[in-house]
């Protein structure tokens, strides 16, 4: 069973957790990296837009070209044809470059998600700890959806846009100086507005993608464990728990959504200020006769072309900030610590269950879950040289420690952990977790069929391997009765098989892996009588060949163990064999007349059993 640290809450309120500062440098680089390998797809995209702006840059002095033909009275084919191909061109253009740009951005989402799943389930158990897993699915499908966003809207936005804005601005110097100076000043006036607000939108983006997860925490907290929540008759106080977290959510969310109303409001702004300015300086100098009525219609159609730019850097520099929240929150995932790298998939034979069992040590072992909480095992130092090992003693004691040391789940304190005479520190891990078998205390199943979970640790078994270890497990009845057999599906969490079937399954998944090492934590407390004989049975075969641990609070499985491991307070107080024990232990006495159910032995007092 997993020992939870002590200290943590959970679901201790449904206040979001305040969101870090955002730096839009470290954003900006890890949004570079996300973007790298698709970097020329987006340099493609951006050229069509460029070329889909210049033909768009083109259409005023093709229809100026038009009304002065249509002034002089000339021949107005060549001046339609022309403006009727320049906008016809620049559509196609612009829905090549969307079409190219999105795809890119998906791309970049799927590599995004593809690289955060696979740091998510190698990181290591103690980081899973400290992060709630809803928060984590929050980032993999929330936060990576505005990568594509920043893809598309961003930093191709951003280059397209300040090109075509050169290139409008140019065009327009030409026309008329004085008319665009007057834009500029309306376009620098409404840019200081936009300024101000985008940090803004970075910190509450930030913070609504953080409630996001919050909520997201809280309702995976309760829909893991809804039978206890039904059984208490919790549902009224766990969904109102859900809705605050929801109504925190909308309230950051409507926050980031006002400052982006704002920058919206903005632009449109400026595009009418603009408009109304240029129109009326731009009319009085017509009725003067500084310029002609086709330079001003001209301008008037670059400046709403000019709009365009201008509305793409804004849109660019808020889906930016945006993006720079979400990069953040996943650049902390790809921050936390890892297990080792696995091995590339090779053909390798699978180890003949005649192998050589494993040895395992333990030398003077020191561990603590945090620094700030106290010693869980103070110097334990037992041998396991093969055979079958029990570990006993009172709850709280360590004895999972063991197992989670030994799948390194964990790293000692201080102290060494040894298996065939090294260091587990200095093997590659999965190497060393290959010749481990690991049977947890809740023996938990994962969503999808039967076959699916017997061959997780084993995929490359063959059906003969499967069937032979169905039958060991008492298995091959259940499994023939099951209306798909082995490609019946288990259930989320594997609720549709019963307790004692779960177990099974998980011991049947062990086995399947044909271990050096068979670690078993309680694997038989939910089987009835008959199957656990059976199993047992199964485990002093299996210790003929394999070096077995076994945690058991059953004397039927501790008195069978070749030796057996007294722990008391983070400690190894006595070791040996059930008669040894019995005869020099008061502790592993008690234990015989308490927890492991044996009458309590002769010359064995109460005073004795007190004192433990």
């Amino acid at each position: 069973m997993r020992t939870r640290p002590a200290g943590d809450e959970e679901g201790a309120g449904s206040s979001t957790p305040p969101a870090p500062p955002v730096s839009l440098l470290r954003s900006g680089r890890a949004l570079l990296e996300h973007i790298g390998p698709y970097r020329w797809r987006i340099v493609l995209g951006g050229l069509l837009g460029l070329a889909g702006a210049a033909a768009a840059v083109g259409q005023p002095l093709a229809a100026r070209a038009l009304i002065q033909d249509l002034g002089r009275h000339d021949a107005v084919a060549g001046a339609l044809t022309l403006l009727s191909g320049l906008v016809l061109l620049g559509a196609v253009l612009k829905a090549l470059s969307q079409y190219v740009l999105a795809h890119a951005a998906e791309s970049v989402v799927l590599n995004a998600r593809s690289r955060l799943t696979t740091r998510l389930i190698r990181l290591k158990v103690r980081e899973l700890e400290r992060t709630e897993p809803g928060d984590l699915l929050s980032r993999v499908t929330s936060d990576t959806t505005l990568l594509r966003q920043v893809t598309t809207q961003s930093v191709v936005s951003a280059v397209t846009g300040v090109l075509t804005l050169i290139g409008v601005v140019v065009m327009m110097a030409t026309l008329d100086p004085v008319l665009l100076w007057t834009t500029l000043a309306v376009v620098v006036l409404v840019g200081a507005v936009i300024s101000g607000v985008l940090p803004r939108i970075s910190r509450a983006t930030a913070h609504a993608q953080a409630a996001v997860g919050a909520m997201g925490a809280l309702l995976e907290r309760t829909l893991g464990a809804i039978r206890t929540v039904k059984a208490s008759g919790a549902e009224e106080r766990e969904t109102a728990r859900v809705r605050r977290a929801a109504e925190d959510a909308w309230h950051r969310g409507v926050q980031a959504a006002k400052w982006q109303a704002v920058m919206g409001t903005a632009a449109g702004l400026s595009v009418q200020l603009s408009f109304l300015s240029v129109l009326g300086v731009g009319g009085a100098r017509v009725a003067s006769g500084a310029i002609e009525v086709s330079t001003l219609v001209a301008f008037l159609l670059f400046l709403f072309y000019l709009m365009e730019p201008v509305s793409q850097l804004i849109q660019a520099a808020t889906q930016f900030h945006i993006g720079a929240a979400a990069v953040a929150r996943l650049r902390e995932v790809e921050l936390l610590e890892t297990d080792d790298a696995p091995p590339r998939p090779t053909r390798t034979r699978r180890r003949s269950p005649a192998g050589r069992p494993a040895t395992v040590v333990f030398d003077k072992v020191v561990f603590r879950y945090r620094p700030e909480l106290p010693d869980v095992h103070r110097g334990v130092d037992f041998e396991a040289p093969g055979g079958m090992t029990a570990l006993v003693g009172p709850s709280g004691t360590g004895k999972s420690t063991v197992f989670a040391l030994l799948e390194r789940f964990y790293e000692p304190t201080s102290g060494r952990v040894l298996v065939d005479g090294r260091d587990i520190l200095t093997l590659p891990l999965p190497e060393l977790r290959a010749s481990i078998g690991y049977i947890e205390q809740d023996a938990p199943a994962l969503s999808g069929t039967l076959r699916d979970n017997l061959l997780l640790a084993a995929p490359e078994a063959t059906e003969e391997d499967v069937h032979d270890v169905l039958v060991r497990t008492r298995l091959d009845a259940f499994v023939h009765a099951l209306p798909a057999g082995l490609d019946t599906p288990v259930g989320h969490r594997g609720t549709r098989l019963s307790g004692g079937e779960r177990q099974r399954v998980a011991i049947a998944r062990a086995l399947l892996r044909k271990p050096r090492l068979l670690l078993l934590d309680e694997a038989t407390s939910q089987l009835d009588a008959t199957n656990e004989l059976a199993l047992r049975d199964v485990v002093v075969e299996v210790a003929r060949e394999t070096t077995v641990l076994v945690i058991a609070h059953r004397l039927s499985t501790v008195a069978m163990a070749d030796r057996i491991v007294v722990m008391d307070s983070g400690r190894v107080r006595a070791t040996g064999t059930h008669e040894e024990l019995l005869a020099r232990d008061a502790l592993y006495r008690k234990l015989a007349a308490t927890q492991l159910l044996l009458p309590t032995p002769e010359g064995f007092t109460k005073a004795e059993a007190s004192q433990g």
